[in-house]
Parts: C-alpha cells; structure tokens; sequence
C-alpha cells in the first residue's frame, strides 16, 4: 500500500500523502474554498468534520505538497457499490496545468489499489471541456452515467447558480491499451456550435447516426459570468444531446481535444471502447 508518492514539478518536490491532522485539514477546507471560490456563508467543498471523519475511519483524505506548501487536496470514500469514490479534488489557482492534478489521481489509483479495490470513481461537469479532456482523455477513464441536476444548487463562484448535472466516470486500476477511433469527422454532430450559443440537436437519439458527437464550450465558467443565458442555453443543450444518447444506449468513446465528446451507438461497427485519445 502506498500512503506518499513524491514527483518532481519544474524545481521543487511534489509529494502527496494522506492527512491525519486536523491543523492539515483546516488548510486544505481554505485551500478548497479558494478552489471552488466559496465565500462566506456559501457552501464549502469538503468540511474539516466530513475530512476528520473519513481519514479517522478509513476514508481518503490526502493532500499535495509542493516542497512544504499544500497546493491540491482530494478526498474520498470506499463505496458499497465498489470503487474509492472521489467526492473532491481541487488544485489551488495558478498551478493547473503543471502536473498536480495528474499526481493526485495516481496517489488515489495506488491507495485503492493497495486497498483491493477495482477503480476510482468520481463525477465532473460535463460543460467543462478540460476537465473533460483531463478524465476521459489522459486518464482514460470511462463515462458511465450522465447525472441531470445532481447536487441541486451549490453557491460558489464556480458553479454560480448553474444545474448541477454531472457526468459519473469510472478508472480502473488495471491499465488497458487504448484502441483505434475514426477520424472526428466520421462522427456526426448532434450538438454544435456557432459562436458562443449552441445549437440543440433537432431529432430524437432513435434517428441519430451510429457515431455521434457533442459539443461543449471553450469556457464555460467565463462563459456563467459574461453571458449566463448563454451558459444556460449549454448545459440544456449538452443535456438533450450528451444525457438522450446515453439514455438511448450510446457511450462515450472519446473526448477530442477541440472540444467534442464522442459516442457511439451499441450496434455500430466500431465497438471498441477506447482508453484513451
């Protein structure tokens, strides 16, 4: 089992350990909120009691050092159902980008695996296309279910109001090999884009094409705090076409880097699940 795993990030030590203090925890519920920009009298992230609780009894709670300075923390719990569920992770601004995230994740794949569990589990907003490149891309984990107004409302800066829908993903322990995927124009649009507005599919998923792929904006949370109606306008448009696929049976094989989730229909020709792209 491995409690600590120390990388090198530009000239300084990255290692992430498990916390056991509530002094640490108390840094890492400010760290979070910063995150998350939560405010006075908003709703915190992951409080120091559910913190102290988990890491008391038996739950992750850990948290990455750049040298002596917290600058990620991620928590979570093994669930009946299976995985170690990640409920949070969060990088303190200015620091995404540089490997953090990605140390993060595998401290949680090498906790669960020294813990005999099968996978990590979490959920992510779909609007958001790095993180959705991040998980589905470099990780290769695998969309599972889309979640329409999961959390109800969170007050924080990030979220700003917005439905929470959320996109539930499942990485493995065991690595697999990625596999081949057509080329993006072989899957058909279901939601585009023109300039900043979406455009909503127009036909029900049983009309769709075998491969199918939806869009997402480039920034979504500049996008809440510019244009809100817009933003709306998204997170209903990724619904119909991200949540009606999967209702209707697709699943995500990919996450292009430009911005598109891609899926295909169970009965398509291309019945590889890809790990990664």
């Amino acid at each position: 089992m491995q409690e600590s795993r120390t990388h090198e990030s530009d000239t300084r030590k990255l290692d992430v350990r498990l916390l056991t203090a509530i002094a640490e925890m108390r840094e890492a519920d400010l760290l979070l909120r910063k995150v998350w920009g939560a405010g006075p009298g908003d709703d915190a992230p992951f409080t120091v009691d559910t913190m102290r609780a988990l890491s008391h009894t038996g739950g992750y709670v850990a948290a990455a050092f750049l040298d002596d300075e917290m600058v990620g923390v991620a928590g979570g719990f093994h669930a009946i159902s299976g995985p170690l569920h990640s409920h949070v992770a969060g990088v303190i601004p200015g620091l995404q980008g540089k490997g953090i995230g990605l140390a993060m994740k595998q401290h949680q794949r090498s906790w669960a695996a020294g813990h005999g569990i099968a996978s990590v589990s979490w959920t992510y907003d779909p609007l958001i296309r790095r993180n959705a490149y991040f998980n589905l891309a470099r990780l290769g984990a695998q969309a599972v279910e889309y979640l329409p107004e999961f959390y109800g409302v969170i007050n924080d800066s990030i979220n700003a109001g917005d439905l929470t829908d959320r996109l539930y993903v499942d990485w493995p322990v065991a690595e697999g090999a990625p596999a081949e995927l057509p080329p993006l124009e072989s899957f058909e649009a279901v939601v585009d884009v023109t300039g900043t507005r979406p455009v909503t599919p127009t036909t029900e998923p049983t009309e769709w094409a075998p491969l199918v792929r939806c869009a997402v904006p480039a920034d979504i949370e500049a996008l809440r705090r510019t244009d809100p109606d817009a933003a709306r306008a998204w997170r209903l448009a990724v619904r119909a076409g991200l949540h009606g696929a999967m209702a209707a049976g697709y699943r995500v094989v990919g996450f292009d880097r430009s911005g598109w989730y891609l899926l295909q229909r169970p009965d398509s020709d291309h019945t590889d699940t890809p790990r990664e792209r």
